[in-house]
C-alpha cells in the first residue's frame, strides 16, 4: 500500500497595488459603503456614514450588499459606485 501527499499550498506571486490618492476632505464628498453580508456589516456601516456626514461634511452616502463576504462586488455594484460616489468604504461585521 502507498501514500499519496498532496500539498494544496502554492507559491506566493507579489504585486504592487497602486492606490488613488485621497481626498484631503470630505466635506461634499458621495460615500459608497460596501456592505460584505456579514452579521451586523450593514448596522457599522451605517453608523460610519453617519460620523462620515455630520463630523466630516460628506454630502451623502450610498450603501449595496455583495452577494457574499467572499466575492468581489459585482459589474454593476462597481458601475452604480463609480457614477454615485467619490469615496468608498468596505467594511465588515460580526
Amino acid at each position: 500500500m502507498s501514500i499519496q501527499i498532496y500539498d494544496p499550498t502554492t507559491e506566493v506571486k507579489s504585486r504592487t497595488i497602486h492606490f488613488v490618492p485621497r481626498p484631503q476632505s470630505l466635506k461634499g464628498l458621495r460615500v459608497g459603503l460596501v456592505d460584505n453580508t456579514k452579521h451586523n456589516s450593514d448596522q457599522i456601516l451605517l453608523r460610519i456614514a453617519g460620523i462620515l456626514e455630520k463630523e466630516h461634511g460628506a454630502k451623502a452616502h450610498v450603501i449595496r450588499k455583495k452577494k457574499s463576504a467572499g466575492s468581489a462586488p459585482g459589474p454593476e455594484m462597481v458601475k452604480d459606485y463609480k457614477q454615485n460616489c467619490d469615496v468608498i468604504v468596505a467594511g465588515i461585521g460580526d
